[in-house]
């Protein structure tokens, strides 16, 4: 009896023991897999402190146009005088595209919203020394009159009155008349003027024409006679002649400014997307900003904006989009892209943003 309790007990303390061993061994795998990911945290967190320490604020010199591609970058600029951006902005609104081109050329703009041919001439004149780093506004040209169209079809007979002969919106409306069928000069007959306001006062006296005119231009004539209305979207009538959309504006970089601070030069990205994601939503509050700012009167602006295909497209679908466009200018004439377009060295691709 006394032999059978003495092997029970000695059974019971083998057992204690690799109960116990087998605790050790789990509390020692528990522990080492803290350590682990202790190592892990603690490696990541050095990552970031190192990528924090490496990333410095830069200033930049924005130029905009007094349009609609300055519209998608009003809420960045607004924020940046207030010190929430993570670079500095310091903004200027120009009257016309030469001034920017000018401040390209001396060095004195890092960066540019700008018509998308301007950019291909740019670059085309500053031996490839800038790049296009996203498109910012697509189509804001609009067909507006006191009758019914339903279609281009519809124009046959008929005169418009628009600006910018020798620029885009000839080579856009163009382009849409003949893929239309129609021809210039035989189906339909176009009147250039030189401002906006000369083509508002002839749709005034005509009842039966039809103008031809950009945002915010557009909703202005239709607001003064509310007799006007929208009749032709003519980014959708493009739309259904070709592949890819019209692009109005784009965001253009001097190379050597990217280059200095590339990791600066995403971060102003970045701003601006959420600046033209802010502009969608918001309207009433950009419109305000692009008030203040001199570009717009608030109460055109709030009515245009929705209007005016505020945009921020980047990667392969900005290159496909831009290049295609360019294309159907240079067909049109070589002269408005700067004689050729641009090769694939035109274009920067975001690390981090792409859509």
């Amino acid at each position: 009896m006394k032999h059978r309790i003495s092997v029970l007990l000695a059974l019971v303390m083998v057992l204690c023991v690799m109960t116990a061993c087998t605790k050790t061994s789990d509390k020692k795998e528990t522990v080492s897999q803290k350590e682990k990911n202790n190592e892990t945290t603690a490696a990541t967190e050095e990552i970031t402190e190192k990528l924090e320490d490496e990333y410095e604020p830069e200033e930049y010199n924005i130029a905009v146009l007094k349009g609609p591609t300055a519209v998608g970058f009003a809420k960045a600029w607004s924020d940046s005088e207030q010190n929430q951006t993570k670079n500095k902005y310091h903004v200027t609104a120009y009257a016309t595209a030469d001034e920017i081109t000018a401040g390209i050329a001396k060095g004195e703009i890092d960066i540019a919203a700008v018509p998308c041919n301007l950019a291909s001439v740019l670059y085309n004149k500053t031996n490839k020394q800038i790049s296009v780093a996203a498109i910012n506004t697509l189509s804001v040209l609009y067909m507006v009159s006191t009758q019914e169209l339903e279609s281009v079809a519809d124009l046959k007979g008929k005169t418009i009155y628009t600006t910018g002969q020798g620029t885009t919106p000839e080579y856009t409306l163009n382009y849409i008349l003949t893929k239309n069928g129609l021809k210039v000069g035989e189906d339909v007959t176009i009147e250039y003027k030189s401002e906006a306001a000369e083509v508002a006062a002839l749709l005034s006296q005509d009842s039966s024409a039809v103008g031809m005119l950009p945002q915010p231009y557009a909703t202005a004539v239709i607001t003064k006679n509310p007799s006007m209305k929208i009749v032709l979207d003519m980014g959708e009538e493009w739309n259904k002649v070709s592949n890819t959309p019209v692009v109005t504006g784009v965001v253009i970089a001097r190379n050597n400014v990217i280059d200095r601070n590339e990791s600066g030069f995403e971060a102003f990205l970045e701003d601006y997307s959420n600046s033209v994601e802010y502009a969608k939503s918001n309207v009433e509050d950009v419109a305000a900003i692009l008030a203040d700012k001199g570009i717009f009167e608030s109460a055109i602006a709030t009515k245009a904006i929705p209007y005016m295909n505020i945009a921020f497209i980047t990667g392969e679908q900005m290159q496909v989009n831009v290049d295609t466009y360019l294309n159907v200018l240079y067909q049109a004439n070589p002269k408005s892209v700067g004689g050729a377009v641009p090769d694939n060295k035109f274009y920067y691709f975001s690390e981090d943003l792409v859509g």
